[in-house]
């Protein structure tokens, strides 16, 4: 939304104002500026010409998440692959350079980290993370990871720029990305992504697993290939709800 709309919405209130809040939510990390290209046109390509909400709305509950549909889509989906595999599945997306929780279903297990709806996580020690990443391009997943973390997390692993390019080089090339202790002692997992119907990436599903319980043969060579067919399905039912055209039905 531009800052006239925004300001509009908000009750008819002064620019100036609505750029004060705006800009403080900007800095809280809960709206971004969208460049020229994205919202405008390429007249104005560079220049700031709108803001949008970035996911870190979802530590204001719920209404985030259910707007965008693809809970609804995606949970019976992660209930069947985790009554499959009795182990924990999520969904995140790329907020800067983290990753932040926004569906999960869990098995209750003693693990070294706590997840929940909103949890942040470095994303390059994370298979999610990894994902997302190398859903980007080398420059522009660079360009993310310079930003510093918000999760307040130290993890395990603090690979050089060279380390971090062969690893997402790896990921886009086979599709998939694992982690193993790189975020926290024990914890590992496997994720792939999750797709709409022009082929982008949306956002990443993983199995996450404690190592005393799970060796990566089983993590890689049996929880893998169901990861991979739910997440294909969900990716099927997204592209297909959405290739229905979307009527806008003027009020009277």
């Amino acid at each position: 939304m531009s800052l006239a709309a925004v300001a509009a919405a908000a009750g008819d209130l002064p620019r100036p104002t609505a750029r004060r809040i705006l800009l403080t939510l900007e800095e809280l990390g809960y709206v971004r500026q969208v460049r020229g290209g994205a919202m405008g046109d390429a007249a104005s390509a560079g220049s700031p010409s709108g803001y949008a909400l970035t996911p870190r709305v979802l530590d204001l509950g719920m209404s985030y998440v259910l707007s965008q549909g693809l809970w609804d889509i995606a949970r019976p989906h992660l209930e069947q692959l985790v009554a499959r595999t009795h182990e924990s599945s999520s969904i995140a997306q790329l907020d800067g350079s983290d990753i932040v929780y926004v569906f999960r279903v869990a098995v209750p297990k003693i693990v070294a980290l706590r997840v929940t709806i909103g949890t942040r996580f470095p994303a390059m020690q994370t298979s999610l993370g990894k994902v997302l990443l190398a859903a980007l391009s080398p420059a522009e997943a660079e360009s993310v990871l310079a930003e510093p973390s918000r999760s307040g997390i130290t993890p395990r692993w603090h690979p050089g720029a060279a380390e971090r390019a062969a690893a997402l080089r790896e990921v886009r090339a086979r599709g998939w990305a694992l982690t193993d202790g790189q975020l926290a002692p024990a914890i590992r997992s496997v994720a792939v992504p999750l797709r709409d119907g022009d082929g982008k990436v949306i956002a990443a599903m993983n199995v996450n697993s404690h190592a005393a319980e799970t060796s990566l043969e089983k993590l890689t060579g049996e929880y893998l290939p169901l990861l991979m067919a739910t997440a294909s399905k969900i990716s099927a039912d997204w592209a297909a709800i959405h290739a229905v055209p979307q009527v806008m039905v003027p009020a009277e």
